[in-house]
């Protein structure tokens, strides 16, 4: 058994927050993103977060170093753009095994640093896989509904490089999450058995989709209860759901699985519903005791935030949770 997999049967396990709000404190121009490396680039790449990496690298560990101060357990390498797909925005595509394997690295650095000091509390490090900008399941083209941008065999080439080079940089798990299309995170699935089997490897792999609106499905269309039967055939150590919603909103689609998988469940909502700024203003108390309601009904057993989050909403939730049992994890249970 994987210590990940002891340890959610213990407590519940506090995943960091918004790497993205964090990094808009730090006002990044154009130079800071481009560094002396990027410095002559032909292309604009101000906001290709995931590029801070390599250039701004004292950074990204600073907001590792942040949530695993505010107690979270699990943090997110800055690879949520981190494929060819994506990439292809900025004409970064050659860098997209370095940029993954950066973020990797540094993040298993500044894990083990705090596993060090306290060796109780072991930290971990999730290999971020989002879901690209680019859709397997819909046309971009309301003139042409059977276009498509992307294949599955595209997405999978593509997500198998990711694998690949997050687990070179020594993540301890792979995380394909804020998923809004079935298939692309079917294509991620796929790749990733794919490296598992090339490589005789077992690491765990947690999916989280994302329910878009308050019609309660994804963007693809479904509800929750087809998104966990479509993902039902692989391996998994935890399914659940992340983003577009906050915690209260995000509650009764995590009882529809939490009742329905022996799976491990997660959740990492956002800080409330965006305000007419595209900011968010729920307060770390607020959200606390939003989530309070996840514990009381036993739903979760991975909790922590997405937009909008910061150290200080980990911190209330990681405090919140010590007083509380994860959700029991039954073997054997089927999914109907």
């Amino acid at each position: 058994m994987h210590i990940i997999e002891k340890l959610l049967r213990e407590r519940i396990l506090v995943l960091d927050g918004a790497m993205g709000t964090m990094l808009q404190q730090y006002q990044f121009t154009e130079e800071d993103f481009r560094g002396e490396r990027f410095k002559d680039f032909h292309k604009s790449l101000k906001g290709n977060n995931d590029l801070l990496s390599l250039t701004q690298p004292e950074a990204i560990a600073e907001v590792h170093r942040k949530y695993f101060d505010a107690g979270a357990d699990i943090v997110e390498t800055n690879t949520f753009s981190g494929t060819t797909i994506a990439m292809a925005d900025y004409e970064l595509e050659e860098f997209v095994y370095e940029l993954n394997y950066e973020s990797a690295r540094i993040a298993k650095e500044v894990a083990q640093e705090f596993t060090l000091k306290e060796p109780n509390k072991p930290r971990f490090v999730a290999g971020a896989m989002g879901p690209t900008n680019k859709t397997a399941s819909l046309s971009p083209d309301v003139n042409n509904p059977g276009f498509r941008a992307i294949s599955f065999d595209q997405l999978r080439i593509a997500y198998k490089q990711q694998a690949e080079a997050l687990i070179d940089g020594g993540v301890d798990f792979l995380l394909v999450e804020t998923i809004f299309d079935t298939l692309n995170a079917k294509a991620a699935l796929f790749a990733i058995e794919e490296v598992k089997e090339e490589r005789n490897s077992a690491i765990p792999v947690m999916v989280s989709g994302t329910i878009t609106d308050a019609s309660g499905r994804t963007l693809s269309g479904q509800t929750a209860e087809a998104f966990l039967i479509s993902i039902a055939h692989i391996p998994l150590l935890s399914v659940g759901f992340n983003c577009a919603l906050g915690a209260k909103q995000l509650a009764p689609h995590l009882e529809v699985i939490a009742h329905r998988t022996e799976l491990a469940v997660s959740a990492y909502p956002n800080a409330g519903l965006p305000n007419a700024f595209g900011a968010y203003d729920e307060s770390p108390s607020q959200m606390a005791e939003q989530i309070e309601e996840y514990l009381d009904k036993g739903l979760i057993n991975i909790i922590g935030g997405c937009c909008g989050t910061t150290p200080d909403h980990i911190r209330a939730i990681a405090q919140l949770v010590t007083n509380y049992k994860p959700r029991k994890l039954i073997q054997n249970t089927t999914v109907i």
